[in-house]
């Protein structure tokens, strides 16, 4: 029996119906947490000396909208000394209340409160559940996949007015029409370069004189 797989039957063992399923993909054991159990789930994984998870390497979510609990939250856990990594995921709803980690992980404070800002997945118990990445008074929750690829405002700064502004966003070209495949005619398909630029007519006089 392998190293991985003696840890399933350790887990199995000693966890039973707090986990609603595990799989193993590239290598990786992910754990599936019934709700209402994460935090009894992480903490055995932390302080079980045969588990030893003792890093949170980081926390994350995932959003599948045609689902009732439309958020997975994700939890990458490694141990140093089994040489080990583990995946833990819970799911939850928009208003679900997921059980703060940052009692049982410190560095959980700020990957909760991304998880917070990027999808809007609520921790109770944090001792600071604000937005991390963007401005203060933003709307929405951008790595939803409910948002609008355009979003809905921009921030910067107007030299003119001497303070940081918000505007509409305004985009000349979706995304989503670029061609990746070659930077320049791929551009001037798109109509983003003028046929001819500057310097241009250095290679066809350069190419008639040799």
């Amino acid at each position: 029996m392998s190293k991985q797989q003696t840890l399933i039957a350790h887990l199995q063992s000693q966890l039973g119906d707090k986990l609603a399923n595990h799989y193993v993909s590239f290598g990786e054991l992910t754990l599936e947490v019934n709700p209402g159990h994460i935090e009894a789930v992480l903490k055995f994984l932390r302080d079980d000396s045969d588990c030893a998870f003792t890093q949170l390497i980081d926390l994350c979510g995932a959003d599948y909208p045609e689902r009732p609990l439309r958020f997975d939250v994700v939890y990458h856990l490694l141990s140093m000394t089994q040489n080990q990594r583990v995946r833990v995921k819970l799911q939850a709803g928009e208003e679900t209340q997921v059980p703060s980690a940052t009692g049982l992980f410190d560095v959980a404070d700020w990957f909760e409160r991304e998880a917070f800002d990027m999808y809007g997945i609520l921790f109770s118990g944090h001792p600071d559940l604000r937005r991390l990445l963007t401005d203060y008074g933003f709307e929405g929750h951008p790595l939803r996949k409910d948002f609008p690829l355009s979003g809905h405002v921009e921030v910067r700064y107007d030299d003119d007015a001497k303070k940081v502004i918000q505007e509409p966003v305004s985009l000349v070209q979706e995304f989503r029409d670029f061609d990746f495949e070659s930077p320049w005619e791929g551009a001037r398909a798109a109509n983003l370069i003028p046929d001819s630029l500057p310097g241009d007519e250095k290679a066809s006089t350069e190419g008639q004189e040799g």
